[in-house]
């Protein structure tokens, strides 16, 4: 996907999220505004630490014809097998509740945000007694108002962003979340017949902004290549209290959500993000007829009937871009369009008193004919792939103007190694996954549990694998956590994945291997 196509995925900003602690869409605002004659504070978070060893993930077949290997190899050693990570974040929510129960301010800091256990050493490294604190330690992603009406609640700010499963925009509140979406955006949600109405504009991208006089505040002097969004949904969403009481009543519980999104830019100035050897002038002669617009359908539906969920998620992203070019005054003749589709299915069943779950999942993220995967954003790869990559734009102006690759949002985990490690994310590819667990043991507030998943995978395009084949892989990903009330968890992880002729290197005759994957991951919530 383009960039703008990548960034019409961001401009559906509406959310459900679990938690009122962490309000990241239209279901959560207002819920946790409560009268009262003092003002009110909250805070919540958790302290994350992951440690990890890959071993073989380059799966020993050999680089691509532009040179890129499936994962980072040793510089001095290329046939290393093992090579280790960590890191850590402190990740904070604050809320600020104005006495009457109307008005709220929250926030989302992250601390130390994913910073690599071991960088920052004091001096020479061998003789470092300390870590030097990084630059920007502190990350504020969200900051933003809410306001309960009569008629219903106002939120602005910049927000996260979150709809349905996750499949297409994320807010990344998972424990094991890297990223997650925000909006700076206004929205109302309003009841109606037993849902929730909500519009949202966004203010997606500005333009070109010089300082102002008291050097303090900017203005936007090129009005037309700024990137506004809007966006309008219906949701029925019930909370978690209303599900456990269905439930025990025997009752099945739908949850569902449509919406629709637009996105659109006149002008661009791509001297103010690509990435230049000097910094450029930007004048008039910067300015580009980019003619961007695009439109998402997003639906979503959830049937949770006591012993069992069942969940589906589908979107289709349709875009067009009249002028490619990223260089000022030299125009391409050729307009260039997007049809992507994905859709996802996910199921869990708890037998024996839920002692026991089961479940499959699925899904499938359209494909395009281009060589590679097309995960990465196409800044970072400007040349055209060569078949055989792994990664690489879908469009070349001159004889491939179509962009058909859809893209998960990587926090939307599906496994361990192939798409989350190698590729980067789900695209141009359908898989399944068969899970089970078992609680192995719960004792005053804590409870220990194994579960497993194995993911199969194919290409929807042949064309876009390294190995001109359709079968990608077999993945084993099993786990052991161990969770308790106050806060404390704790998982081993381990994967396998056994690649299959999509993966091979036929240009130099070399299969694929196997690779592994090992993490312990420890989090301190509260």
């Amino acid at each position: 996907m383009s960039r703008g196509g990548r960034g019409v995925l961001l401009a559906l900003c509406l959310a459900t999220a679990p938690r009122a602690a962490r309000p990241t869409g239209f279901t959560d605002y207002g819920n946790d505004i409560l009268a009262s004659p003092e003002p009110r504070y909250g805070l919540s978070g958790a302290l994350r630490l992951r440690s990890e060893i890959f071993a073989n993930l380059d799966l020993d077949r050999g680089p691509t014809p532009s040179g890129e290997v499936f994962f980072p190899v040793s510089m001095s050693e290329p046939g290393r097998q093992v090579l280790y990570a960590g890191d850590l974040r402190l990740r904070t929510d604050l809320s600020v509740y104005a006495p009457g129960g109307m008005v709220a301010v929250k926030a989302r800091i992250d601390v130390l945000d994913n910073l690599a256990l071991g960088s920052g050493a004091d001096g020479l490294t061998g003789d470092s007694r300390t870590q030097r604190p990084p630059g920007a330690a502190f990350r504020i992603k969200r900051a933003y108002g809410e306001l309960v009406t009569p008629v219903g609640y106002l939120a602005a700010g910049r927000v996260g962003a979150h709809w349905g499963l996750g499949l297409l925009v994320n807010g990344g509140d998972c424990a094991d979340c890297d990223s997650g979406d925000a909006a700076d955006r206004v929205a109302f949600i309003t009841p109606l017949v037993g849902h929730l109405v909500a519009l949202a504009y966004d203010f997606s991208a500005t333009g070109h902004l010089v300082r102002r006089r008291d050097e303090a505040r900017v203005v936007d002097v090129e009005p037309a290549a700024a990137v506004r969004s809007w966006s309008v949904a219906i949701l029925r969403h019930n909370t978690p209290a209303a599900h456990r009481r269905r439930n025990d009543a025997g009752r099945a519980t739908w949850d569902y959500g449509a919406t629709y999104a637009h996105r659109r830019q006149a002008r661009d100035i791509p001297a103010s993000y690509l990435p230049l050897a000097a910094p450029a002038t930007v004048n008039a002669g910067q300015v580009v007829d980019r003619g961007f617009a695009a439109e998402v359908v997003d639906c979503y539906l959830s049937l949770d009937f006591g012993v069992g969920r069942i969940a589906v998620e589908a979107a289709m992203l349709l875009a067009s871009v009249r002028q490619t070019s990223l260089t000022p005054g030299l125009g391409i003749g050729a307009e260039a369009r997007a049809r992507q589709r994905g859709a996802v299915f996910e199921s869990d069943f708890g037998l024996a008193a839920r002692v026991i779950g089961v479940g499959l999942d699925a899904g499938v993220a359209s494909g395009d004919p281009a060589p590679g995967f097309g995960a990465q954003d196409g800044l970072s790869q400007l040349a055209f792939g060569k078949p055989g990559d792994l990664n690489g734009p879908q469009a070349d102006m001159r004889t491939d103007r179509r962009i058909d690759n859809f893209r998960f949002h990587p926090d939307y985990r599906v496994d361990r190694i192939l798409f989350r490690e190698i590729i980067g994310t789900v695209t141009d590819a359908a898989y399944v996954r068969p899970h089970a667990q078992v609680r192995l043991l719960r004792l005053r507030g804590a409870e220990l549990v194994a579960s497993v998943a194995a993911i199969a995978s194919w290409a929807v395009d042949v064309g876009s694998t390294p190995g001109g084949a359709r079968a990608l892989g077999v993945e084993i990903d099993p786990t052991l956590g161990y969770q308790t009330e106050d806060g404390l968890q704790a998982a081993f992880e381990y994967a396998v994945l056994f690649p299959f002729a999509g993966l091979d290197n036929p240009r130099l005759g070399l299969a694929a291997k196997a690779g592994q994957l090992f993490r312990l991951r420890l989090g301190f919530g509260f």
